[in-house]
Parts: structure tokens; C-alpha cells; sequence
């Protein structure tokens, strides 16, 4: 590889089975909100809390319950934070199948590997405890440290500390969002929590993340 490539990876539903821990979570908020008296019972199933992975905490709770009260939302917010930190020390978080040789392999060919997620900042750092990922990347980006902007805005951040080619990987529409803002190459994973129709501008499609070693090769 003569020019080097830096690779922006989304991290839930990318790399991370998030519904593991994010299901459960969320569960935890929605009892405190009927404990309230702010919702009405429901059961939830892992396929409709799924479509708020990949967005920030600030955007999920604007868009799932916008009239809740600021000092609720923050409070609900904090509960699935905490109780996915707890998950995951419990042991409970999983990566992808692949995930770890994927980016093994790809550090050892010289990529630049570039971590930008919808988190916060303590959900990151103890990600990166758990799964050692700081062997394979070089920096560590989440929303919160940007106030919770927008992915395709912190992107202005990492391209002046990053020269050469970017490809962009991730499983929502505010990944692919990067790529269609700054003319980008991207990746998107159907096999994350993203619907086809938010990822089908992407330049490719991965229905399998052993897809991606491949398509990551293929692209000029």
C-alpha cells in the first residue's frame, strides 16, 4: 500500500453486538419512566430498541420522547449509560465474530485505524479497556467530547490531524453521512442495526463483517 489509508470505523453495530447490552439498558430506562408516571407499560423487543443504536444519547431521547422534561431525559440517559457499563463489567459485551483479526490484520498492513462513535466518553474508554482495541487504533474520537455534533462535522477535526485517503465503515445513516458530506469512500454494514435504505449510498455493502477485509482491499 503506497498511499496511506485511514479507515474511520463506526463502533456499535459495526464492531460491537451493542443489543447485548444496550437491550437490557434500555429496559432499565423505560421501567423508570413507568415508575414515573412519564410512559405507559410496553415490552419492548430487541428489534425496535435497535433502532437507536448509532445515534447520540442527546439525539435518542430527542427523537424517542421529545416532550420529556431536559432533567428526565438527562436521567434516563444516565441510567442506560450506567447499566451498560455494568453489563460490560459483568461481561456481557460481545464483539462481532472476526472483529479482533479484522482489525489485527489491517493495522499490520498499515491502515490507520480511526475509532468515531455516537458514545460517551466513559463508554469508550472501558470499551477499550475490555477489548485491548488501542492495539489496533490510533485514536479514539466519541460525540461527547464534541458536544455531541454531528459525525460529518468532528470528521473537519480528523482530517487535519490525518492526511492521505479516508474510508468510512459503519451500519447508520450518520456514518454514511461522513462520507456523503466530504466525498468519501464508505462502507456500510447491513448486518449491524441500520436499515438498507439509510445505507444503500454508501459505495459498498457488507451483509457479513467478513465481507469487509475484502471490500476494504478493493477499494482504489
Amino acid at each position: 500500500m503506497n498511499k496511506k489509508i485511514n479507515i474511520i470505523f463506526d463502533y456499535d453495530g459495526t464492531l460491537h453486538n451493542s443489543i447485548k447490552i444496550y437491550g437490557p439498558a434500555f429496559r432499565k430506562a423505560y421501567e423508570y419512566l413507568i415508575k414515573e408516571g412519564y410512559a405507559e407499560e410496553k415490552v419492548w423487543e430487541d428489534k425496535e430498541i435497535s433502532k437507536w443504536l448509532g445515534y447520540s444519547a442527546k439525539d435518542m431521547w430527542n427523537n424517542f420522547m421529545p416532550n420529556l422534561q431536559e432533567e428526565v431525559k438527562k436521567k434516563c440517559s444516565s441510567i442506560i449509560g450506567n447499566s451498560m457499563i455494568e453489563y460490560l463489567s459483568q461481561g456481557n459485551a460481545e464483539l462481532y465474530d472476526g472483529t479482533i483479526e479484522l482489525l489485527k490484520e489491517l493495522q499490520e498492513r498499515g491502515y490507520n485505524l480511526i475509532f468515531l462513535s455516537n458514545c460517551k466518553i466513559k463508554y469508550m474508554n472501558e470499551h477499550n479497556k475490555l477489548f485491548k482495541l488501542d492495539k489496533y487504533f490510533n485514536d479514539f474520537y466519541c460525540t461527547e467530547q464534541f458536544e455531541f455534533k454531528p459525525k460529518y462535522e468532528i470528521f473537519n477535526f480528523i482530517k487535519e490531524k490525518y492526511h492521505g485517503d479516508f474510508i468510512v465503515i459503519g451500519d447508520r445513516f450518520v456514518d454514511i453521512e461522513i462520507a456523503k458530506v466530504h466525498n468519501l469512500q464508505s462502507i456500510g454494514c447491513l448486518y449491524g442495526f441500520g436499515s438498507y435504505e439509510e445505507l444503500k449510498e454508501a459505495t459498498f455493502l457488507a451483509k457479513e463483517i467478513t465481507e469487509l477485509k475484502d471490500l476494504i482491499y478493493n477499494i482504489k
